[in-house]
């Protein structure tokens, strides 16, 4: 019998973000660079602002596919910081993501936003964000994103 994979959910992120910084003829792809502006994240364990300063770094692949590399900074509530590097990818049926980057509201289950972050934390009472794997989904608006992170048991 096959092993069931398990996770717990830690937090939302809500993060707002500046318009794109496109780059048009990248030799990989057109590419876009998202300044994250800030925000805040709350869960069981962690809470906290989004550090302003990060962005997100997206190639814009010839089969539809956009491929995500967010880099930012988290501060907790109790003033430790943390690093997150968060890859993954956004697709979808064309006309559904030309609602989404056109700033409709879309509902998240009509498309494919999905990442594997990682977290460089201090040591103490997170610390254990060195130590799991954590998958996220996520929803794109306008001026921002929603991003559920979720600890792989």
């Amino acid at each position: 019998m096959a092993d069931v994979l398990k996770s717990e959910w830690i937090m939302d992120l809500k993060a707002e973000v500046a318009p794109p910084i496109e780059i048009a003829d990248a030799p990989l792809g057109p590419r876009r660079i998202i300044p994250i502006l800030g925000g805040s994240f709350e869960g069981p364990a962690l809470k906290g602002k989004v550090v302003p300063g990060g962005a997100d770094y997206q190639i814009l692949r010839r089969d539809g596919v956009t491929v995500l590399e967010a880099k930012y900074l988290l501060e907790t509530d109790d003033g430790a910081v943390i690093a997150v590097v968060n890859r993954g990818m956004r697709h979808g049926p064309a006309e559904v993501l030309q609602r989404v980057m056109a700033g409709e509201a879309v509902d998240p289950s009509e498309y494919y936003f999905r990442a594997a972050p990682e977290f460089e934390a201090p040591a103490g009472p997170y610390d254990w964000l060195n130590k799991s794997l954590f998958m996220t989904t996520g929803e794109r608006y306008s001026d921002g994103v929603i991003i559920h992170f979720h600890r792989i048991l």
